[in-house]
């Protein structure tokens, strides 16, 4: 008996570890690995694929109909009052003028039937199968168009992450340094050394940045959970990254990428607005169609039983065989002007997709061209936000001496120091938007070399 509960025991014990080893599994991602791992597992990514996979059988749902189809069928009836029929007396011997009421067959009848049918031609059915094609290509053009949402998505969040993980590093270190200042000021105040106004100032300060801290925390818990809902993971999975935003922003800053040849053909939107383009012209044909006679074939084999009784599944039963074979023909003649006004607004939905297809592709031009021109600004802004924070740095490093030394007022080192509070911050989000910005441009030009 003790062998068995100290077998049970491992058992459980080894159920309890593996639970907690899958609830604590922690994953940990570079940018790029971020980016894959979200391709595979987003909400979006996963149902785009699904999607992709529908038009795949919703293609040969098409052909398949235009392919040979079987039936079969079985029917069963019991005339439970059978009708009456008539006929004229002299047939047996009566007299001319009478009729004699007569019941034809056996109330109990089955039948089984199979019928094999091929469409001949069909101008709807060609136009259908001729329409796949493109409904196709806008399922895969569609779920590239999700991956780069994606895409953009998770570098967007993962941005956010480092951003807010920059900025508790670094109200802390703020937090720390103004509670060392509070500290020496008090004391210079206790001995008669300072004045209550320079303790009032530094304690405003260390409260405005501890709350800062605070919702840099906070904001450090939700835009995690913004990433893992990205990633495609419960929002409260353990998150590392293994990036840091400096060198990622520097590892973004590419002005090769700016003489990159433009083909608007590799745009994705591009290639959406195409497809909509094909799906009016078949539209167009679709109507035009109708005009078209319709051909099919179809031959028949069925099998009859007749019987007082229900014994069809006996073996001594008679059955009888039929067979049909056949054409149907339908020729459209007249359909009061219905057919012509159908072509006429097809024709105008045609249209107005290649005048949309014109802005389309003149409003992508345009996005190239903002595009271009917000990464500059954003590196332009990156270098700029690094040279004043290196200044503002020197000078809060200096009013810091001059308080100390009775040289600065307690105003004036606040001033520094809400100067370099805001030249960090201006920093972290001139960093996030360079990587931002270079994905956005990458997107637009979805050149297949490029890698984000």
């Amino acid at each position: 008996m003790q062998k068995y509960i100290l077998a049970f025991l491992t058992l459980f014990t080894s159920a309890i570890v593996f639970s907690q080893e899958t609830v604590e599994k922690t994953y940990s991602f570079t940018l790029e690995e971020a980016i894959q791992f979200a391709l595979e597992n987003n909400y979006s990514a996963i149902n785009a694929n699904r999607d992709l996979i529908d038009a795949r059988k919703q293609k040969w749902e098409t052909i398949a109909e235009g392919l040979p189809q079987v039936n079969g069928s079985v029917s069963y009836q019991n005339q439970l009052k059978q009708p009456v029929s008539l006929l004229p007396a002299e047939l047996a011997g009566g007299q001319a003028g009478e009729f004699i009421p007569v019941v034809f067959g056996q109330p109990q009848t089955m039948t089984a039937t199979a019928t094999l049918t091929q469409k001949i031609f069909d101008g709807s059915y060609i136009v259908g199968v001729q329409a796949t094609k493109s409904f196709l290509s806008y399922s895969v053009n569609n779920e590239e168009k999700t991956d780069q949402e994606v895409r953009k998505s998770v570098v967007e969040s993962y941005g956010n992450v480092l951003l807010a993980q920059e900025s508790v590093a670094i109200f802390e270190k703020n937090k720390n340094n103004l509670e060392e200042n509070l500290f020496e000021t008090e004391k210079l105040f206790e001995n008669g050394l300072g004045d209550e106004e320079s303790v009032e100032q530094l304690q405003i300060t260390l409260s405005s940045v501890d709350n800062q801290l605070k919702n840099a925390i906070r904001l450090e818990n939700i835009t995690r959970q913004m990433l893992n809902l990205v990633l495609g993971i419960a929002i409260d999975a353990p998150t590392r990254l293994e990036e840091n935003l400096d060198n990622l922003a520097v590892e973004q800053i590419d002005f090769q990428l700016m003489e990159t040849d433009f083909n608007i053909e590799n745009n994705v939107d591009y290639k959406i607005a195409i497809n909509l383009t094909e799906q009016r012209f078949y539209e167009l044909k679709l109507a035009k169609s109708r005009a078209l006679p319709t051909l099919n074939s179809f031959i028949n084999y069925g099998s009859s039983s007749f019987s007082d009784k229900f014994n069809f599944l006996g073996g001594d039963q008679d059955w009888f065989d039929s067979s049909v074979l056949g054409l149907d023909l339908n020729i459209p003649i007249f359909s009061s002007g219905k057919r012509s006004a159908s072509t006429a607004r097809a024709k105008i939905a045609l249209a107005k997709a290649e005048t949309q297809l014109s802005e389309a592709e003149e409003q992508i031009r345009l996005q190239l061209e903002k595009a271009k021109s917000d990464y500059i600004l954003a590196i332009e802004e990156y270098n700029t936000a690094k040279e004043n924070l290196r200044l503002a740095e020197r000078i809060e490093n200096k009013n810091q001496i001059k308080y100390s030394e009775g040289l600065a007022t307690s105003f004036e080192l606040r001033q520094a120091q809400t100067q370099l509070y805001d030249a960090q911050q201006g920093y972290l989000q001139s960093m996030v938007e360079v990587i931002n910005q270079k994905t956005t441009l990458e997107l637009i030009l979805n050149n297949p070399e490029s890698k984000l």
